[in-house]
């Protein structure tokens, strides 16, 4: 399973993401399918809104957005391989701790 951390890969690049956040989610969200493995997209704040597709499950944290990656790690990633797409070194310590493994947000496509 790849857990993608939205904003923090969205915000990794500087190509105006923040003048429309949700549409730099959904990008995102679009440039992740066909992937062989099972995508969940983390999307918080202005991004909320964004739905998933076929291929990228879209989960809305209701809060921080590192908070519900640790709770969809801890909840589903149990006996499975989890990788967790984020530059942010708290959340990498804290997903590591359950047994997942981490890439930096250029592991993924972005549009």
């Amino acid at each position: 399973m790849l857990v993608v951390d939205a904003a923090n890969v969205v915000g990794s690049v500087p190509d105006g993401w923040w003048r429309d956040r949700a549409a730099a989610a959904e990008r995102l969200r679009d440039a992740l399918r066909g992937r062989d493995e099972e995508v969940v997209l983390v999307v918080e704040g202005k991004a909320r809104n964004v739905s998933s597709i076929d291929d990228v499950r879209v989960v809305a944290a209701p809060g921080e957005g590192d908070d519900t990656i640790v709770e969809v790690v801890r909840a589903e990633g149990a006996g499975r391989q989890v990788t967790v797409v984020t530059a942010d070194r708290e959340l990498r310590r804290r997903v590591v701790a359950l047994g997942a493994e981490v890439a930096g947000p250029t592991s993924v496509p972005r549009s």
